[in-house]
């Protein structure tokens, strides 16, 4: 158990929502202007949290707020109690409410955590995506391909195509379907997920809201923060030409671009067992609970 003084935890609180605006801030302007980037807005679209729900600050588990008394403010959110003269989220019934995600989650993560991870993959599941595709029939329409379709379609069938992340397969073309080495599904995520991909390390940032309130705000930024990073690596490899918002080609068809691609994949998987690591410990104080 932690007390906060008011000072300390409102100041906490500010940091917060500081670091927040300046995640949202282009996606907000370009939703007020009618606008779209193909590459960021998919964060937002995808995992479909709003920025009001990031704007929240949560502590965590055990910690008290000091002078916490304002009964329409997050007293009156769900999954708090008052203690004292402050606040304090409930562990205990977002656990009976929600024991079943948590156990999911935790058991996912865990799992995903005990595997070494595959830097094989190159990024090519979304050259998957449009495999043998024709016009209007592409994921990313609005963005133009950096090669020929035939090009893309050649890389794809040369290739060793291993994705192990179910999310990205369901996208396959259906000439693509059976080229791929794995039949990842929704069953059996846990079986197959592994923390070299780019979109379980993505992933994190879903899982971080899903848990919340139940895992301090500076944890799920900081996965956002990491999904971004992936977001923009995985589009930047991809046979789409992103340049017109501000992203370089990792040319993944190439030797020299395979090993650019590694190199920056292994930085994202380095930050992504940090965090994994983290949510996966908060994911185990919950289970504790009765």
């Amino acid at each position: 158990m932690q007390e906060l003084a008011e000072e300390v935890w409102r100041e906490r609180e500010r940091a917060h929502v500081t670091r927040v605006e300046d995640l949202v801030a282009a996606h907000l302007h370009r939703r007020r202007s009618g606008r779209k980037h193909p590459v960021e807005d998919f964060l937002w679209v995808y995992y479909s949290y709003r920025p009001g729900q990031l704007r929240r600050w949560h502590p965590g588990p055990g910690v008290t707020l000091r002078r916490d008394r304002d009964p329409t403010g997050r007293r009156s959110w769900k999954h708090y109690a008052a203690i004292g003269d402050g606040t304090i989220f409930d562990a205990a019934s977002f656990r009976r409410d929600r024991g079943d995600t948590v156990a999911w989650i935790s058991e996912l993560l865990s799992a995903t955590a005990a595997r070494q991870p595959t830097y094989s993959c190159f990024g090519l599941h979304e050259w998957a995506m449009i495999y043998r595709s024709r016009e209007g029939e592409r994921r990313h329409e609005q963005l133009p391909l950096r090669v020929s379709q035939a090009e893309a379609d050649a890389v794809v069938a040369a290739a060793q195509i291993r994705c192990s992340h179910f999310d990205a397969y369901r996208f396959f073309t259906p000439p693509a379907v059976p080229l791929n080495e794995l039949r990842p599904s929704r069953a059996t995520q846990a079986e197959h997920e592994q923390p070299g991909c780019l979109h379980a390390s993505m992933d994190l940032y879903k899982w971080a809201m899903k848990l919340s309130p139940a895992v301090p705000s500076e944890l799920a930024l900081d996965c956002l923060d990491l999904a971004l990073t992936a977001r923009r690596l995985d589009m930047a490899a991809s046979p789409y030409d992103v340049r017109p918002f501000g992203l370089e080609p990792v040319p993944v068809e190439t030797a020299e671009g395979r090993a650019a691609y590694v190199a920056r994949q292994r930085e994202i998987v380095a930050r992504g067992t940090e965090l994994r690591a983290r949510l996966v410990n908060a994911c185990q104080r919950l289970r504790a609970i009765t």
